[in-house]
C-alpha cells in the first residue's frame, strides 16, 4: 500500500508539474485519509467514473481530466458539489495530471499514441524543448491520407475526421492529443505532412486546406485513452498495488 501524499510525491517527481504553466492544478486535488491499495485511473474524473471507484471499493481515482479548471466558476454547487460530494462521502482521493501528462517522454499521451500508431519521435513542436506537449516524428514507410485515418480508425475505435491533402504522401507527422486543433499553424512551421489531435475548429478545415496538409480529428477522449493507462501501470508496480482502467465511453 502507499498513503495519498507519498503516491502525489511520486507522481509528481515522474511528471514534474512545476515545468508547465496548466488550466488547472496538478496533482492531489480531492484529499483521502486511506491507505492506497486500489486505484482506479479514467480519462476524466465524472460521476460514472467516481461511481465504479465506490462500487469496486478503490482508494484513489487517477484522472487527465480533474477539477478546478481556470475561469471556472470556483463555487462548488451543482454537478461539482455532487462529484466531491460522493469522493469525501467515500473517503475517495483524486489525483489529476493535464500538461505533464500529454508531454512525458515514455508514459505520456502524445508517447503512447506514437507508440500505438508506429510513430518514431524526432523532437517536440516546440523544437529542443523536453516538455513540448507536441511532438513531431515520421513513419518507417510512406502512406496515403486514407491509409493513415485507417490505422487510426484501426487503433483507436473511432473514424478520424480527416482533412485531405490530395496527392501528399505523409512521411512526416506532427501530433498533440486531446483539444490541440490551435497548434496546427505550428505543426506547419515544423514541416510535416499531416497533423493528427482529437478534435476540430471550424476555421481548422480552410487552414490545413490552404496550406495543402494533412489533418485528422481522432477524438479528444480517443487519443488520451493511454498516458493515464501507462501511468497507472507505473504506479502500481512500483508499489504493488492494485490498477484498473476504466474507459466511460465519449464520442468527442
Amino acid at each position: 500500500m502507499v498513503s495519498p501524499l507519498e503516491l502525489e510525491r511520486e507522481l509528481n517527481q515522474l511528471l514534474s508539474p512545476e515545468k508547465f504553466k496548466d488550466y488547472a492544478p496538478n496533482g492531489l486535488q480531492v484529499a483521502s485519509g486511506r491507505p492506497i491499495t486500489d486505484i482506479i485511473s479514467g480519462v476524466s474524473a465524472t460521476q460514472a467514473l467516481i461511481d465504479v471507484a465506490i462500487e469496486k471499493d478503490a482508494q484513489a481515482i487517477l484522472v487527465h481530466h480533474g477539477y478546478f479548471w481556470k475561469g471556472e466558476d470556483p463555487r462548488i454547487i451543482g454537478m461539482k458539489y455532487q462529484r466531491i460530494k460522493r469522493l469525501l462521502d467515500h473517503d475517495i482521493g483524486l489525483f489529476a495530471y493535464h500538461l505533464p501528462l500529454d508531454a512525458h517522454p515514455v508514459l505520456g499521451n502524445n508517447a503512447e499514441l506514437a507508440r500505438l500508431l508506429g510513430i518514431s519521435v524526432t523532437d517536440g513542436m516546440d523544437r529542443g524543448n523536453p516538455y513540448s506537449v507536441g511532438n513531431v516524428g515520421e513513419f518507417d514507410e510512406p502512406m496515403t491520407g486514407q491509409q493513415l485515418a485507417d490505422r487510426l480508425n484501426a487503433v483507436l475505435a473511432r473514424p478520424p475526421i480527416h482533412i485531405d491533402a490530395p496527392g501528399r504522401p505523409i512521411r512526416s507527422v506532427a501530433w498533440c492529443t486531446g483539444g490541440a486543433q490551435g497548434y496546427i499553424e505550428q505543426a506547419i512551421e515544423c514541416g510535416v505532412d499531416a497533423y493528427i489531435t482529437g478534435e476540430a475548429s471550424e476555421q481548422t478545415t480552410h487552414v490545413a486546406r490552404e496550406y495543402g496538409i494533412h489533418f485528422y480529428a481522432a477524438g479528444h477522449h480517443a487519443t488520451e485513452r493511454y498516458g493515464i493507462q501507462a501511468v497507472g501501470r507505473y504506479v502500481a508496480d512500483k508499489f504493488n498495488i492494485n490498477h484498473q482502467f476504466i474507459d466511460i465511453d465519449n464520442p468527442v
